[in-house]
C-alpha cells in the first residue's frame, strides 16, 4: 500500500522517530521493570491502562463507540501482537540481557517474508531472498549459540526459544491487522488492541500466578519508572505509532525499525546497565541485521 496522500510529510517523520527512538528505548524499560514486577502482570496492567486511556480520550472527543465486531478483531491482532510478541519478550527479559534481546528481535523481518508466504495468495520468495533468509537465520543462530552452555556465554535454550515465538507471533499479527477488515480508525483500533491485548495477557498473568506474587513493598523505585514510561511512551506512543503506519506505510518500510531498535537498545543497555557487548555480539547482530536491510531494499523496490 503506498503511502496516503492526505497524511503529511512531519506526521511520518514524527511517527517514524517515535518508532525507531521509543521502542529501542523500551527493551531497557521492561528490564528494568521485570527485575522486580512479574511479567505478565506487569503488561497486561501496562496495555490495559494505556488501551483505556486512549479509548476514554478518544470518546472524550466525540469518537465513535466500537462495535462488537471492532472488539473481537482487535482482540486477535492484540492477542497475536502483545501476548505472543511483547509478552513473550516480557518473559524472556527475565534471563537475557535487554539488548540481546533487540538483536534478536531485530530478524523479525526475515518472519514478515515467511508469514506473508503462507498467507492466503502469498507469492513465493525468489532464490536470492531464500539465500538472504539463511543468511539471516545463520545469524540468530549465531546470537543465540545453543552449543554454548550458559556458563560459556550461552542463553537459557527456552528464553531464546519464547523471543523467536515472539517474532513469529508479531508477524501474524501484523499481517493479519493488514488484511483486517473492522472499520475502525487506526487509534481506535490501537486502544482496541492494546485493551483486548491486555485482557488476554491478564488471563496468561492469573494462570502463571504473577498477581499472586506481586510484593508492592518489593518494587523498586526503578520498576515503577519504567513501568510508568512504558504505559505512557512505549504503549500510547510508540504502538500508536506503529499501528498507525501499518495503516499507512507498505510492511517493508515500518519494518525498517527492525534495525534501528537494536543499535538503540545496545547502547542504552551498555549505558545505563551496564551489559557487555561481546565480539559474539556484535558479529552475529552484524549478519542479522544485514540479511534484513537487504531484505527490505528488495521489498521496497517491489512497492516503489
Amino acid at each position: 500500500m503506498s503511502e496516503s496522500p492526505s497524511s503529511s510529510r512531519a506526521a511520518f517523520v514524527l511517527a517514524f522517530a517515535v518508532l525507531y527512538i521509543v521502542w529501542g528505548s523500551t527493551y531497557l524499560a521492561i528490564r528494568v521493570s521485570v527485575a522486580t514486577i512479574p511479567p505478565f502482570g506487569m503488561a497486561a496492567v501496562r496495555f490495559l491502562i494505556a488501551g483505556g486511556l486512549l479509548l476514554g480520550f478518544l470518546l472524550a472527543r466525540g469518537g465513535p463507540r466500537p462495535t462488537g465486531r471492532q472488539w473481537v478483531i482487535n482482540t486477535v491482532i492484540g492477542a497475536f501482537l502483545l501476548l505472543g510478541g511483547n509478552g513473550l519478550v516480557v518473559w524472556a527479559e527475565q534471563f537475557i540481557a535487554s539488548s540481546v534481546v533487540a538483536l534478536l528481535l531485530g530478524a523479525t523481518p526475515l518472519f514478515f517474508v515467511l508469514t506473508e508466504w503462507a498467507w492466503p495468495g502469498g507469492s513465493r520468495p525468489q532464490a536470492s531472498t531464500f539465500a538472504v533468509l539463511l543468511l539471516g537465520f545463520a545469524g540468530v543462530a549465531w546470537l543465540a549459540a545453543p552449543w554454548e552452555g550458559e556458563a560459556n556465554g550461552g542463553y537459557p535454550p527456552i528464553a531464546m526459544l519464547a523471543l523467536l515465538g515472539a517474532c513469529i507471533f508479531w508477524s501474524i499479527g501484523s499481517i493479519y491487522s493488514r488484511h483486517a477488515k473492522h472499520g475502525a480508525d487506526p487509534f481506535t483500533a490501537s486502544a482496541l488492541q492494546m485493551i483486548g491485548g491486555g485482557a488476554v495477557i491478564g488471563v496468561v498473568a492469573l494462570l502463571h500466578g504473577d498477581f499472586a506474587r506481586v510484593d508492592l513493598a518489593a518494587i523498586t523505585t526503578r520498576s515503577w519508572v519504567a513501568f510508568v514510561y512504558l504505559i505512557f511512551i512505549g504503549s500510547l506512543a510508540g504502538f500508536s505509532a506503529f499501528v498507525w503506519l501499518m495503516k499507512h506505510c507498505p510492511p517493508a518500510k515500518v519494518a525498517t525499525y527492525a534495525y534501528v531498535n537494536p543499535v538503540v537498545a545496545v547502547f542504552l543497555g551498555w549505558l545505563m546497565l551496564d551489559e557487555p557487548v561481546t565480539s559474539r555480539t556484535l558479529a552475529a547482530s552484524a549478519v542479522i541485521l544485514t540479511a534484513v536491510a537487504i531484505i527490505t531494499v528488495q521489498k521496497n523496490r517491489k512497492t516503489a
